[in-house]
């Protein structure tokens, strides 16, 4: 199975469509809810409704998701009944597979309901497909829709010194870089607040739209990237920390350990993740389609701005 592990809840929905074909008087007896089993239509629904439920069970490669509302209704037309099914979650995955087999197991329901009545070369399920699906990165993109500039500094004393190997700095630049990110000005500077302020205060004054900052957002007596980060907010936008510290929460405890802040300073936004590589990665995990929302708000703002 793939592994979904780092990509955040959203809500997501989809639909799917089928159709059953039947001659005029089996259809007639789905208009009725009449067969000697029963309500073809109210039977095929609770079967398509189960069918979402335990997708999972049926599929062996898709995940098991909480299905938060599924529906199957049904249009009895001159010669077939179209069959469409919705399906609704909050997940990390979509919900197109559960979909597609609500409206299959219905259309199947009612194939097994009317097959007394028809010929088996009378009846016949076509016509299975997707008809929309919302949610995800069909929505929440996690790209630039052209590319925008940004710093990224990693701030680790061991790592300055060439003591230890960068490897949150470096996987939050090959997050960027796959994320449309270009030219991505890449530093790593000591625990010391004088050349971090220096090195964000240049990268503002050089109209760099995504500052990112990498380690010093801890509890130890060098950790004062917030203290120098904070005081320079023009515009704090606190919510995007509080997600990334709730994201992570979900995957270690630890998370609430982590200080840092984000907002813009100037047309700068800037944003300080952890220094661990698992804690730099979550964080970009959780905040990336946030950070292309608002850069490209911004990026609409400044050009209706210059317009004017």
């Amino acid at each position: 199975m793939k592994n979904v592990g780092m990509k955040p809840d959203s809500l997501r929905s989809a639909v799917a469509a089928a159709r059953f074909y039947a001659p005029p008087y089996c259809l007639r007896r789905v208009a009725a809810r009449d067969t000697e089993k029963g309500d073809p239509q109210a039977s095929a629904r609770i079967a398509g409704i189960l069918a979402a439920k335990r997708t999972d069970e049926l599929l062996p490669l898709c995940h098991p998701l909480p299905i938060h509302a599924a529906e199957v209704h049904f249009a009895v037309e001159p010669d077939h009944v179209a069959i469409e099914a919705e399906v609704h979650t909050i997940g990390p995955t979509g919900v197109e597979m559960e979909a597609l087999t609500a409206a299959s197991m219905a259309a199947l329901t009612l194939y097994d309901m009317l097959k007394p009545y028809a010929e088996p070369e009378a009846l016949r399920i076509d016509d299975i497909h997707l008809v929309e699906k919302q949610g995800g990165k069909s929505h929440y993109t996690r790209r630039l829709k052209s590319a925008l500039p940004a710093t990224v500094l990693m701030v680790s004393t061991p790592v300055a010194d060439g003591n230890k190997r960068d490897t949150a700095g470096r996987a939050v630049v090959d997050g960027l870089i796959e994320a449309g990110f270009d030219p991505i000005d890449y530093r790593v500077l000591p625990d010391d607040p004088d050349p971090v302020g220096a090195a964000v205060d240049q990268a503002v004054a050089g109209a760099v739209s995504l500052i990112v900052t990498v380690g010093g957002t801890g509890i130890g007596p060098k950790d004062k990237v917030v203290e120098t980060v904070e005081p320079r907010l023009t515009t704090p936008m606190p919510g995007l920390m509080e997600a990334a510290r709730a994201f992570g929460q979900r995957r270690t405890p630890h998370a609430a350990l982590s200080r840092g802040v984000s907002g813009f300073i100037g047309n700068s936004l800037t944003l300080t993740f952890p220094g661990s590589s698992a804690g730099a990665e979550e964080t970009l995990a959780a905040l990336l389609p946030s950070m292309i929302h608002v850069l490209e708000i911004h990026r609409r703002f400044s050009a209706d701005a210059q317009s004017d």
